[in-house]
């Protein structure tokens, strides 16, 4: 399953073996972190670095939507890292992205995705911008000057492995359960890299045992291969109604049993960095 924007947050589309339905989704609030102010920052940049200017942004700049991505943003480097994001950045206000500390603005980013809180992990600090991981747009990393924005600090991690079909979720960065499930499959791979959970969504269909899905930034990498209707849609985690997992057979989704499922979306708050490893 992929999951789909509809009204003002995802809908769910159809899986390979799931319903052909298109359920319309309603945003609820996932467990939240509480937040904290720039300024408390535990990592925030030494006083002495240098902090170069932030150019104005272009007219005619794209905003980085749900179903909308844009160009020109440098890769992740570390983008197979299980090094955990402890803090995630949201914005204060609709904000110019850039491609480099004091480079150039690429896009526009919004305090809100699709009627959501939109938390995106920090994942570098450098001469008094910050470098974040972007929704619609994988492995890839925006820059931000100081300013316009908040910081929450994040104490989750989840670690998908595809070739042991598993799903880690970790605390603190100690391991607390694994789970088996089933992943994309070869021809629709669920992306690697780092991505975050952006919100979660309501299903009502059964296949996915009434159960709502943690929707994620990441989307498919081969737009063309996935079930038509699905190339705007993004990788989500959700339950799944049969015990089929350790295979690949969704479009990029993660299947988890449901009770794995239960857990999840009573632990895991908007932010929370995800890492998918081959």
């Amino acid at each position: 399953m992929l999951v789909r924007r509809a009204v003002v947050l995802a809908a769910l589309a159809a899986s390979l073996t799931a319903c052909g339905s298109k359920p319309a989704a309603k945003p609820q609030a996932a467990p939240s972190a509480p937040a904290a102010s720039e300024a408390a920052s535990p990592s925030a940049p030494a006083a002495e670095e240098s902090t170069p200017p932030a150019a104005p942004a272009a007219t005619g700049l794209p905003t980085i939507t749900y179903t909308k991505a844009a160009t020109g943003f440098p890769a992740d480097p570390e983008q197979s890292s299980t090094a955990q994001l402890t803090e995630g950045l949201q914005l204060t206000v609709k904000s110019p992205v850039y491609d480099a500390p004091g480079g150039q603005a690429r896009a526009y980013l919004t305090p809100q995705i699709s009627g959501v809180d939109l938390v995106m992990p920090i994942v570098a600090r450098r001469n008094g911008w910050v470098a974040v991981l972007l929704p619609s747009i994988n492995r890839s990393i925006g820059w931000l000057p100081t300013g316009n924005w908040t910081t929450r600090p994040l104490r989750d991690q989840l670690v998908v492995r595809r070739g042991a079909f598993t799903l880690t979720w970790l605390r603190d960065g100690a391991p607390q359960q694994t789970w088996t499930v089933a992943i994309g499959t070869d021809r629709t791979p669920t992306p690697l890299g780092r991505t975050f959970v952006i919100a979660r969504s309501s299903l009502p269909s059964k296949v996915y045992a009434g159960l709502d899905v943690l929707a994620l930034g990441a989307v498919p990498d081969d737009k063309e291969a996935v079930a038509e209707g699905l190339a705007d849609a993004h990788t989500g985690i959700h339950a799944w109604h049969r015990n089929e997992f350790g295979i690949r057979s969704s479009n990029g989704c993660v299947r988890m049993p449901p009770p794995a499922q239960k857990i999840l979306l009573e632990q895991i708050p908007p932010g929370t960095s995800v890492v998918v490893l081959p």
